[in-house]
Order: structure tokens, then C-alpha cells, then sequence
């Protein structure tokens, strides 16, 4: 129907048929007959999209063309996403020379045969020679020719790293352990090593990318997983050899000064790289003994985040208002609360954002210092120099500040240093973990502070947590028909934002903190004088259209 005699796609045809469909205007079409004259290579598909773009009435961009024509020829159309697509599988089995030249991509392989996405649904001549190497079925999708090429040229580099590593290094650990043992950087190491190298740098590359938060690397019996947490989900990515996990992990801990022969104790380190796109990073590692090997994480700090106002984090009107009161206060305790990748870290540098001025000396102490700010006195944890949170306080006291920021209140002695900073005219902020806002009150009289202290210096918890928010690419499209969104990955969501839940210390609840405070009590007491819950803050949320109760349900739980 749409194919010239050579079996490509025949753009008069598609034009025609756009037209009649009344999905192109004829000056379109006339502008993108032109343009083929000196376009011959390009595909028609991208052609067409290119030159629509300011076309009020075109209703199709390339991915909606794709989709629109695979309907056309009968084939299942997909969206290529490298996080959804077991392409480490697939990959080895057609090379990459072979899918560049016929501009096909292998995107699933099980026993009952290869998938493959190719953007000309008549072009048929490479079935035969798979099908004689294979021994397996054909089975076609239709896919967006441009992420062909860029996902097969991003997939055939790592398959060829993958490769190049697991020759080098399946065998050759020992040796490597000696080499970074002796300090020697890989980035000056002999060609052997160039594979790692690539790898780690493609691995950060990749992830920033994709918007991850956390990096996972996780080793298993016969494989080691790659996995990315992207708007609070874990993602796999890739499947390395075990011999390449373990060059990519050491190389990883060598790189942020950790321990490399040490495989026994769980260590953490950090590391500022450039990548190779000359975007610099900060990371955070932390690795772990497991039966099968060291599992390591690293997380990603993203300045341009912790830069965000209250306002993008989801702090906003009557809330906003009454957390910038308390922002305002000139001594006593401020507390935000909420598990490990809740975004308490962004509220406090966005509430330091906001208290910082010439007038004012405001520290911080950090593990490890998130974000080097030109208005904050920041010091950093030292586990090696017996600087802790404790004694970092205390060096900070005599230091004439205003507000002091902790980190975390982790142990009893920081939070009774933290007290005595509240008492003795400070404003202090720090975070703890506890599910809600009036679980601070029982966990801080846990860690062994006194009751009538905490009446004296608390002045405010706030709880918070991050959920995913809708993908406003999807609900404000204009063209309804452009297929799977590039942007959210068809998930339906793209970012996050905050859920919080405000308590502020009035004269009643205070009267109510005894030795055996009942957090259920307490809840009611502050319900009562306006406190909103998480799942009521998320309600809100839905309503606006910003997220789904689902969604809220998943971290309000």
C-alpha cells in the first residue's frame, strides 16, 4: 500500500493518504516534497513530522505517525524505552553491524522467538538470514526510526564495553584488586582497563539522563543487576557479567577513596566527576557485603533540586504561609520528618534559601554536605577525625550563630546538643525519621530527651513525603493522537512532588506532652487546631489534578 518497488516506504503515498485523511495540509505537503529532493536518506516518517511542526492542522508528531501507520499495516507499534526493554538480552543475538545496516533493532528474545523493531514494515530481505542463524520466529514491531538509531547505537556501545570488560576482566579480578590497590588511577591504567573506564562513565551518564535519583548495583549468583530509582521507583537497566560487576564496583569504591580490598564492612565514600558531556556530578556511595558480593549504591545530588523554592516542592498557601512563620521565630526547634528519598533535604536547603541574608550567620552540619552554598558556614561530618553531628554542634556554638541546620538527629547526644543550641537563642533545623509529625515527640523522648524540654524548645514538625505527579506533556497534549508520551515513557507520570503535614506547637499540645505522650491523642489535639494529614495534603493534590489517589496511596500507606 505504501511501498515503492524496492520495499521502502513511498512518501507520495503517505502524503496522499495523510491528505485525504485530512491530517496534513496541503502546503505541508507541498514543503515536505520539496525538502525531499535534498533529503533523500532521510525517513519519510521524520520527514513528514519535521516539517509539521507549525502546521496548525497536522494531528500527528513522529511517534503519533509511527503509530498511526503500524495501524495501517497491521504491525504492533512500540515505544522504544531503553528502562522497559530487555535489550542486554536481545542485543547478542543479531550484531550490531548487521541491525545498523538494515535499520532493524532485537528488543525481546524468549523461546518462542526474537522480536524485532524496524521503522520500514515492507522491508523484509534481513528476515530470511535471522531466521537461518537464529532458528527462531520473526516477530516485527513498528517503532520511531530516529529511537532506532539513537537506542541501537547507545546499546551496541555498551554490548561492545560489556564485552570488551568481561573478556578483560572475567578472569583477571586479583589482578585488578593489585592494580587499584596501589593506588593507580584507571583513568592512566594500560588500554586493558579502557572498558571499565567507558562503562562507569556511561553508567553516571545514563543515569542523570534518566533523571535517577539512585544508582544500584547488585550482585547476584551469575549476573550483577543495574537498576536506577527514577521519581521514587526502581528501574532494572542491565544485566553485567559477574566478572564485570566486580571491575565496575571496584572501580566505583576507587574512585570515591574507599577500601578496595576491604569486601567485609560496609563502607561509604564520595565521588565529584565530570562526565563525559561535561556535566559535573556528586555521588555518595555506600556499599554492603551480600553472599555474592559487595552491593553498592550511589546516590545523585543534583544542585539544580535543592535549589527549588517552596513552591515547586508542593509547599504552597495556608501551609506555606504558617511554615514561614515558624521560619521566623528566633530560637526554639524546627523538625521535618519523613523516610530516607522524602525530600527533606530540599525543604531544608529551601528554608536556609529563604532565612539567608547579610544580617544573619547561619551553619550548617552535614554527612555529607548536599549542596555548597555561598551564604551558609558549612562543615561536614568526619567519622575518621571523631567529628560527628554532637561534637560538630558544639564547635558551631562557638562559632556566634544564628541558625544552625543538623543533618539528622540520629543519637541521643545530638539531639541533647541540639536542645541546648535550641535553648540557649538558636534557631535550629533538622530532620528525624518518624512517619508523621507527632511521632516526633515520642521519638525524640526515645532518644532520651526530657520531656520538659521538649516542650521548651520544639516549635514546629513538619512530615512530608514525594509523590509521583501527573505528566502534564500527557494532559495538556494538543495532539491526542501522538501516541506513547517520550517524556513520562507512557507511565502517565514525570517528577515529583510533596505531600506535608504542618504541626505547630500551641500551649494545648504542650500541656498534653507527658512522660507516656499518646501520638493518638496528640493527632486528634492538633487535628483540631488545623492539622492536615499526608493523605488529606494528597487529596488536595488529586483534586488539583496533580497526582492520583493511588499514587498518594502508595507512600501514605
Amino acid at each position: 500500500m505504501f511501498a515503492t518497488p524496492d520495499h521502502n516506504l513511498d512518501l507520495n503515498r503517505l502524503l496522499d493518504t495523510l491528505l485525504a485523511e485530512q491530517r496534513l495540509s496541503a502546503t505541508t505537503a507541498l514543503a515536505v516534497l520539496d525538502a525531499a529532493k535534498d533529503h533523500v536518506q532521510t525517513h519519510p516518517l521524520e520527514l513528514i513530522a519535521s516539517l509539521a511542526q507549525d502546521d496548525p492542522s497536522a494531528t500527528l508528531d513522529l511517534d503519533g505517525l509511527c503509530q498511526w501507520l503500524a495501524t495501517k499495516v497491521g504491525q504492533p507499534y512500540l515505544h522504544l524505552d531503553p528502562l522497559q526493554l530487555d535489550l542486554g538480552h536481545a542485543a547478542g543475538l543479531v550484531s550490531t553491524a548487521f541491525a545498523q545496516r538494515h535499520g532493524i533493532l532485537p528488543v525481546a528474545a524468549d523461546a518462542s522467538g526474537i522480536t524485532i523493531a524496524s521503522a520500514q514494515p515492507y522491508q523484509r530481505e534481513w528476515e530470511a538470514d535471522l531466521l537461518r542463524s537464529l532458528g527462531r520466529p520473526i516477530h516485527r514491531v513498528m517503532a520511531n526510526p530516529a529511537s532506532i538509531r539513537q537506542v541501537g547505537a547507545a546499546c551496541g556501545q555498551l554490548a561492545r564495553q560489556v564485552a570488551g570488560a568481561n573478556h578483560q576482566h572475567g578472569a583477571g579480578m586479583a589482578q585488578l584488586e593489585q592494580l587499584l590497590a596501589k593506588n593507580r588511577t584507571l583513568d592512566t591504567a594500560s588500554a586493558e582497563d579502557a572498558h571499565i573506564v567507558a562503562l562507569v562513565d556511561w553508567m553516571l551518564q545514563y543515569a542523570v539522563e534518566q533523571r535517577a535519583s539512585d544508582i544500584h548495583l547488585e550482585p547476584r549468583r551469575d549476573k550483577g543487576q543495574l537498576r536506577y530509582r527514577i521519581d521514587g521507583l526502581l528501574h532494572p537497566v542491565y544485566a553485567f557479567p559477574t566478572g564485570v560487576t566486580l571491575a565496575v564496583t571496584s572501580r566505583l569504591k576507587h574512585l570515591g577513596r574507599m577500601n578496595v580490598a576491604e569486601k567485609r564492612r560496609p563502607q561509604d565514600g564520595r565521588l565529584h566527576s565530570r562526565l563525559p558531556s561535561g556535566q559535573e556530578i556528586e555521588l555518595r556511595l555506600s556499599s554492603l557485603p551480600t553472599p555474592f558480593g559487595e552491593k553498592l549504591v550511589l546516590r545523585l545530588f543534583d544542585p539544580q533540586q535543592l535549589q527549588q523554592d517552596f513552591t515547586r516542592l508542593g509547599l504552597e498557601g495556608t501551609m506555606l504561609q504558617r511554615w514561614e512563620h515558624l521560619l521566623r521565630q528566633r530560637q526554639g526547634m524546627i523538625l521535618v520528618t519523613g523516610p530516607t528519598g522524602s525530600g527533606k533535604t530540599q525543604t531544608l536547603y529551601a528554608s536556609l534559601d529563604r532565612l539567608a541574608s547579610p544580617q544573619i550567620n547561619l551553619c550548617t552540619i552535614e554527612d555529607p554536605i548536599e549542596r555548597l552554598h555561598p551564604a551558609l558556614n558549612q562543615l561536614q561530618v568526619h567519622a575518621a577525625l571523631d567529628l560527628g553531628f554532637a561534637n560538630g554542634v558544639r564547635a558551631l556554638l562557638r562559632q556566634d550563630p544564628d541558625v544552625i541546620m543538623i543533618g539528622e538527629i540520629r543519637d541521643q547526644e545530638t539531639a541533647q546538643v541540639a536542645i541546648q543550641a535550641a535553648l540557649t537563642g538558636h534557631l535550629v533545623l533538622s530532620t528525624l525519621h518518624t512517619n508523621d509529625a507527632c511521632s516526633a515527640i515520642t521519638r525524640l523522648q526515645e532518644l532520651g530527651v526530657a520531656t520538659y524540654l521538649i516542650k521548651a524548645t520544639l516549635v514546629g514538625v513538619m512530615a512530608q513525603r514525594l509523590v509521583r505527579t501527573l505528566c502534564q506533556q500527557c494532559q495538556t497534549r494538543a495532539r491526542p493522537e501522538s501516541g506513547a508520551c517520550p517524556q513520562c515513557r507512557g507511565t502517565g507520570f514525570h517528577g515529583r512532588t510533596g505531600l506535608f503535614e504542618l504541626l505547630v506547637m500551641s500551649d494545648t499540645l504542650r500541656q498534653h506532652i507527658d512522660a507516656d505522650a499518646d501520638v493518638q491523642r496528640l493527632r486528634q489535639l492538633a487535628a483540631g487546631e488545623g492539622l492536615r494529614s499526608l493523605r488529606q495534603c494528597g487529596e488536595d493534590k488529586v483534586a488539583a489534578g496533580i497526582t492520583t489517589e493511588q499514587e498518594v496511596l502508595r507512600v501514605c500507606a
